[in-house]
């Protein structure tokens, strides 16, 4: 037998290239997929163990909410405020005023167009005590806002402590706003409750499940912005 050892043909040195760099690169790419299968499991399961916490936080949040009572016998305070959103927190707030658990009441989040008058005729609280002891603010537009003026109205009526009036869900946020800017200040929550939520009544519930589940959205975001 002969043995060729002239130079390789172009076929054949075609053929070396190809299986070369076949052989070469093959696990360069195995490597290159592997990394990315990775990548993309690691980034997977990290999104699961957030939404995982995310849920459980929620799940914390509500039954807190839910298990919030309105005090029979709130201390008294200096102040009282209520943050506007509804007539029952309206009429929360003046019971207590007249009841003597304050000595001025401020009406937070006022829409611009209303006034005592409307307050007082909604309210049914005596045009005496309205003048006397109620103040209107026109200028907040959301929680931070009612935080922003409240803090303001306690340091120019040289109040050191005040009853906050909201809904029980708006409580954890409307206390953490206004606790940032009002330091010093001692606040105490006063929760009006709509209905009875306690026990996980909150998930059989799809209008009380989605009010709550917008406003701990709304609380996770108050706490990352503080920090």
């Amino acid at each position: 037998m002969q043995i060729q050892n002239g130079p390789m043909a172009k076929g054949q040195e075609a053929n070396f290239d190809k299986l070369a760099e076949r052989d070469i690169t093959a696990p360069l790419k195995a490597g290159a997929r592997g990394k990315l299968f990775g990548w993309i499991a690691g980034s997977i399961i990290a999104v699961l163990i957030a939404v995982a916490i995310y849920l459980a936080g929620f799940a914390i949040f509500a039954s807190h909410v839910a298990g919030l009572k309105t005090p029979s016998n709130p201390p008294k305070a200096d102040a009282i405020i209520v943050l506007t959103g509804g007539q029952a927190r309206l009429g929360a707030a003046t019971a207590l005023l007249t009841s003597g658990r304050g000595e001025r009441l401020l009406i937070s989040g006022v829409h611009p167009s209303t006034h005592k008058p409307a307050l007082q005729r909604a309210t049914g609280v005596q045009s005496e005590i309205f003048a006397c002891c109620i103040d209107i603010d026109h200028a907040a537009l959301d929680t931070i806002g009612n935080a922003v003026e409240s803090s303001k109205w306690l340091t120019e009526k040289g109040f050191s402590s005040a009853i906050v009036v909201t809904n029980n869900y708006h409580i954890p946020r409307s206390m953490l706003e206004l606790s940032r800017r009002a330091e010093g200040k001692q606040l105490v929550p006063y929760p009006v409750v709509f209905s009875d939520l306690a026990n996980g009544g909150w998930l059989a519930n799809p209008d009380a499940l989605r009010v709550l589940f917008t406003e701990y959205g709304k609380y996770v975001m108050a706490l990352i912005r503080g920090r």
